[in-house]
């Protein structure tokens, strides 16, 4: 019986017309920028929050800046009481979503009293993340095995990816879904993507999704300098470490933050009133099936991400206003993204503004589309594209307009998300502004 049910579920999903899906709220927790107006203020000066890394000792690190929250209190989001048992991303997401919660115009400290059971019922959570608790989860190993100390009661649980979403869920009493999507870089977008289907065909009607990453660990730190993929040569100048598409970036600086976004049903957030920031249109995502890290070179796959979510936006390339990269400042990566966005987009590729927000902020790993995309509203929101700081020196292979080194004016009304991730993963989003 539950499986025929199953089966008529999917058949009545197939066949309904889909539904238009809004943002309506955002939250920003940012190695610039605390809250969405702290987040959005630095986008617009081009500010940097790369800095020395402050956390632990970076001794014997080839390379000791990164892109960390500093400032953020976590016991303003979990109790005393609980501190001891999460990791960080528990009350950087908790943080993030509440922002996002109130800039929809709705209470998060009064969900399960404003909201009816069956309205939390469709109202579920999705996230986005790398690492998870891999800060937690160093910390608790290097108390047992360094120090000898017992571990968290909830070792086990507060390690397991899936409970990140459970958090969030249990803090607002959200009833829907409640998962964690976890494909390396492009965790994030997937999260987003995977959030608007939901809506989309019926199974929901809010989500609460985005993404969530505190990778900066003394481990994490020693793995990327052995693999030689982060940035090594500005330990004395943090804020110039991040170099998206520069001829003399040398890897990516890591970062860390949280990025929530409430999603609904079109018809749903206009009947009570809420603005409109963005629509969501499309969502595509592929696999190079080629290497662990290595990117294949020809962009085919990246560049096929976006023409499916171009598809589902029905638009042609010549719609799009702005394009955020995924631009980790990794020579192969800015290559083969360049190349896969002239695949993608064709002649119009250079006439579109695209940026890297990584400049500013680092390389948030699996919470990166979901920085993107708060970018990608901040530039629909005020009219100012982001910067690609420190592009100094073109590389001739890089040969996209990346508004270098400062904010640009610019209309935006549709524009493309794109991320690419470990494991061949590639994803890309369409988002389309609120008013157009």
């Amino acid at each position: 019986m539950d499986r025929a049910a199953d089966g008529s579920r999917k058949l009545q999903e197939r066949a309904m017309k889909p539904r238009d899906v809004v943002i309506t709220g955002a939250g920003c927790l940012s190695p610039n920028g605390l809250d969405k107006a702290g987040f959005y203020d630095a986008l617009c000066r081009g500010k940097s929050g790369i800095r020395a890394i402050s956390r632990f000792d970076t001794d014997g690190l080839k390379c000791r800046i990164a892109g960390e929250v500093r400032g953020f209190d976590p016991s303003l989001w979990i109790s005393h009481k609980d501190m001891p048992h999460v990791p960080l991303v528990v009350p950087y997401a908790v943080a993030a979503s509440s922002e996002a919660l109130a800039d929809s115009g709705l209470s998060p400290g009064s969900l399960a009293e404003d909201l009816t059971l069956a309205e939390r019922r469709r109202f579920g959570v999705v996230i986005g993340s790398g690492g998870g608790s891999v800060e937690w989860l160093e910390r608790q190993y290097r108390q047992y095995f360094d120090k000898g100390t017992a571990l968290s009661v909830y070792a086990v649980p507060s390690n397991t990816m899936g409970t990140l979403s459970s958090e969030v869920s249990m803090k607002f009493d959200l009833k829907g879904p409640s998962h964690v999507i976890s494909t390396g870089c492009t965790s994030a977008t997937d999260a987003i993507g995977y959030a608007w289907e939901h809506i989309r065909y019926g199974r929901a009607d809010r989500m609460l999704c985005g993404g969530v990453d505190a990778p900066i660990t003394p481990g994490t730190m020693a793995g990327f300098c052995l693999m030689k993929v982060v940035a090594c040569d500005w330990n004395d100048a943090p804020h110039e470490g991040s170099r998206p598409f520069s001829a003399d970036r040398g890897g990516f600086v890591l970062g860390e933050g949280a990025w929530m976004f409430l999603l609904e049903e079109k018809s749903h957030a206009l009947a009570r009133g809420a603005r409109i920031l963005a629509e969501i249109r499309g969502y595509g995502m592929t696999c190079d099936a080629y290497h662990r890290v290595r990117m294949d070179e020809s962009g085919e796959e990246p560049a096929r991400a976006v023409h499916l979510a171009l598809a589902d936006a029905g638009i042609s390339p010549q719609a799009v206003s702005y394009i955020n990269l995924h631009g980790t400042a990794t020579p192969m990566n800015d290559r083969v993204e360049t190349r896969a966005m002239h695949r993608a987009l064709g002649s119009h590729a250079k006439r579109i503004p695209a940026s890297s927000t990584k400049s500013m902020i680092g390389h948030p790993q699996g919470a990166s589309g979901a920085a993107g995309l708060a970018a990608t509203l901040f530039a629909m929101e005020t009219g100012v594209l982001p910067p690609t700081l420190n592009l100094e020196t073109p590389d001739p292979a890089c040969d996209l307009d990346y508004v270098p080194e400062a904010g640009r004016t610019h209309d935006v009304d549709w524009a493309v998300c794109n991320c690419i991730g470990f494991g061949s993963k590639n994803s890309a989003l369409v988002v389309r502004r609120g008013d157009s």
